[in-house]
């Protein structure tokens, strides 16, 4: 058993949490990693496994030198990510994604937590504000936290916490698809870490086709809110079709379903827009709906997909769904080093304070958990510089946006200081990266004991 005076504790296993124990067992601090599932389960997960990918299982792009997300990636692999390193090990074709098997993915990191002899897994739910000889501890609760615990931190912090919704894409059996219609191709044929130019699959819509789908989807049976959900935001990154399609008759075409890039084989023509799925686990069983998040009730869902040409008999793994997330007003409430300002023995990492995605997540579980173990190892805790992807990630968290609107907010360059030079376009994009990564090696240098 671990000693209380020495270990940090993590409230949550999902991928911050995760990310977080690995960087201290890693420097030698002790964790006990505290994880409800089974005792408890959330309206979205489906297993009881650590890091389990509950949404998409894309990482998005692994373009260090052109896309922020990418580069992000880049920094997490330099910082010794546990998540980085079980998502190459079980990556699978996505043109210039970085998607994983979702179940061999969560399987690598539940096994390297278990398998290290400074963390303790405990299944229970910590349900309250943690106990006062807990005097380290990092809160990576995710979206969905405890209604007990969301409560005391509400209390504590004085703060209402802000929500949003978040929908889940439906996931498709593959030997469903009708292949005399649908066809392989990446956007512009471009490959990826895993894939070949033909990573994704296509289905074509006609114009009519289009206008009968769009339709449906506004007047389809939908799920209803409570009273106190009603008035909660959606994040713009993971906004449910129909109310990307209530916006204008033309705005999925200029989204999920843009034909750019991709010519039906059948006609060689561009479609009039176009359904993508793309590969959901390493044996290629499973195919999930990009970006077609939806709170469509599921036998509405099953009727209106199966208007797509090529998946007019579907079968589905998975329905989409809907759940709603909570987090911090953290410009206000943490400091910059993620504590809470009110009760500085707490951390708060991953979507609960307010990043949106699985990298940005688990990128903000990884600096927690060196913040940490700084602390433990008697260093000062240093932010990354804001000149890379974690350290704008990490100001825009706590304090570079406006508390009075602060939304979830994906890892992208508009959040990097300016940078000398007439650069533009992607040169700029590949002069940030350059930048990123030569100040983020310089931070991720090994540092010397502070003195006794």
């Amino acid at each position: 058993m671990t000693s209380s005076a020495t270990t940090v504790h993590i409230i949550g296993g999902g991928l911050a949490g995760s990310e977080a124990a690995w960087q201290l067992a890693s420097a030698g601090v002790p964790v006990v990693l505290h994880e409800m599932r089974p005792v408890r389960g959330t309206e979205a997960h489906l297993t009881e496994n650590l890091a389990e990918l509950v949404c998409s299982n894309s990482f998005r792009s692994d373009d260090a030198a052109n896309n922020a997300v990418g580069l992000l990636h880049e920094e997490m692999r330099r910082a010794g990510s546990l998540i980085m390193r079980a998502a190459d090990a079980h990556k699978l074709p996505a043109g210039g994604a970085l998607a994983v098997d979702r179940h061999g993915f969560s399987a690598a990191v539940q096994q390297a937590l278990l398998a290290h002899p400074l963390v303790e897994l405990r299944r229970e739910e910590v349900a309250s504000l943690p106990p006062d000889d807990w005097d380290s501890v990092i809160v990576a609760t995710g979206p969905l936290t405890s209604p007990g615990l969301a409560e005391a931190i509400r209390g504590l912090s004085g703060e209402e916490s802000l929500a949003f919704f978040d929908a889940i894409a439906p996931i498709v059996h593959y030997e469903s698809i009708d292949l005399s219609i649908a066809w392989k191709q990446s956007r512009y044929d471009k490959g990826g870490p895993a894939g070949d130019g033909a990573d994704y699959l296509n289905c074509p819509m006609t114009r009519d086709e289009y206008d009968a789908f769009v339709a449906g989807l506004l007047a389809g049976d939908k799920t209803e809110f409570k009273e106190w959900e009603a008035s909660t935001p959606y994040f713009n990154g993971c906004q449910p079709i129909e109310v990307i399609a209530a916006s204008g008759p033309q705005t999925l075409r200029f989204g999920p379903m843009k034909p750019v890039g991709l010519r039906d084989p059948r006609t060689g023509h561009r479609p009039w827009a176009v359904v993508q799925l793309r590969q959901d686990n390493a044996l290629g069983s499973l195919w999930n709906i990009v970006g077609f998040q939806t709170k469509l009730k599921h036998g509405e869902q099953m009727r209106l997909f199966r208007t797509i040409p090529g998946l007019q008999n579907a079968e589905f793994a998975r329905l989409g769904g809907l759940h709603r997330n909570t987090f911090l007003n953290s410009p206000r409430l943490l400091d910059p080093t993620l504590r809470l300002k009110a009760m500085p023995r707490l951390r708060f990492a991953g979507q609960i304070t307010g990043c949106e995605g699985y990298v940005e997540s688990a990128a903000v579980g990884l600096m927690t958990g060196k913040f940490a173990a700084a602390e433990r190892r008697g260093l000062v805790a240093i932010a990354p510089p804001a000149t890379t992807a974690m350290g704008a990630l990490l100001g825009h968290i706590t304090g570079g946006a406006d508390a009075a609107t602060f939304q979830p907010m994906n890892v992208n360059f508009g959040l990097f200081p300016p940078i000398d030079g007439a650069f533009r376009g992607k040169e700029r994009k590949q002069a940030l990266s350059a930048r990123a990564l030569r100040d983020f090696d310089t931070w991720i240098a090994p540092r010397p004991l502070a003195a006794e």
